[in-house]
């Protein structure tokens, strides 16, 4: 892990951990007498998402490596990252937090698959078809590291000094949001070499490619007949995959491809434009409707 990457692990579960202060035992609690809405959760990131994208492959005349990148990304299920959007949007956090912990199981089975008979099942991406070798450390460090215990410490915290937790939740919170807006910035300044106007296409793929994403969680939530603050944290669940997951895949296994670097570099800067974009609506929304 390089030190930038390792800042940012510190400062997502910093975030986390923030969240955690408002979460209670009981919410989970409610989830788990509703595992229909997990099931929900679960739908679009690795059936609804992938299996439109591989439709959209077949019919579109796009670069193969483009394709190819767009199923990778399609198949890597949302990480930590979904929990604290959901939460900035009054979404339930904690069904975000019960859809990313059994969707980050699912993907050491369900990403490979999923991407495996995908791209065979494309002419214009058989040629890029790899199997697949996720390591399964990388999933249990961003479920453990990143996620289970920020989520408990916080929780702990509420729990035994509530007082305390009161005061040191707005100024993470704040927090969580400057830093949420220096991931875009670092994006941004990382990947400037890549930026200009030749990348206009490939951006305009993934704007449409996200906005697919979130319009199927939507779709799926409705179909679930989900109240408000499910619906939000299915809708950002299937908009924000895991683009670190995806980078790494093709950096190990994909040589680094540039065309599909560019792909999942611009989603993993995009989604938390268009995810942070939904959570400040909906919670000018719910002040709309307090007043």
């Amino acid at each position: 892990m390089t030190a930038q990457q390792l800042v940012l692990s510190l400062v997502l579960a910093t975030m986390v951990f923030s969240v955690a202060l408002e979460v209670k035992p009981a919410d989970f609690a409610r989830v788990a007498t509703m595992p229909r809405a997990v099931v929900c959760g679960l739908v679009p990131q690795f059936l609804l998402l992938p299996v439109a994208t591989w439709a959209a492959t077949l019919v579109l005349d796009l670069p193969p490596s483009t394709e190819a990148a767009m199923i990778l990304v399609a198949c890597c299920p949302g990480g930590s990252l979904s929990n604290v959007v959901t939460h900035f949007g009054r979404g339930n956090t904690a069904l975000s937090v019960s859809v990313s912990a059994v969707a980050a199981l699912l993907a050491l089975f369900l990403t490979p698959f999923n991407f495996t008979w995908m791209v065979s099942t494309n002419p214009a991406t058989a040629g890029w078809l790899r199997t697949l070798e996720i390591d399964p450390s990388d999933i249990w460090w961003s479920l453990l590291a990143l996620l289970a215990l920020p989520m408990a410490a916080g929780m702990a915290l509420a729990h035994l000094r509530p007082a305390a937790a009161a005061r040191l939740q707005p100024p993470l919170s704040r927090f969580s949001l400057v830093a949420l807006a220096a991931f875009i910035v670092l994006g941004l300044v990382r990947d400037r070499a890549l930026l200009g106007p030749q990348i206009l296409p490939q951006l305009a793929v993934v704007v449409l490619h996200n906005a697919a994403g979130l319009a199927l969680g939507w779709a799926a939530a409705r179909a679930f007949r989900l109240g408000t603050a499910d619906r939000r944290a299915v809708m950002i669940e299937g908009g924000m995959q895991n683009a670190g997951l995806a980078l790494g895949i093709i950096a190990v296994q994909f040589g680094a491809d540039l065309n599909m670097v560019i792909i999942a570099s611009l989603w993993g800067i995009w989604h938390i434009v268009s995810g942070m974009t939904l959570a400040f609506v909906w919670r000018r929304q719910d002040a709309r409707h307090a007043v």
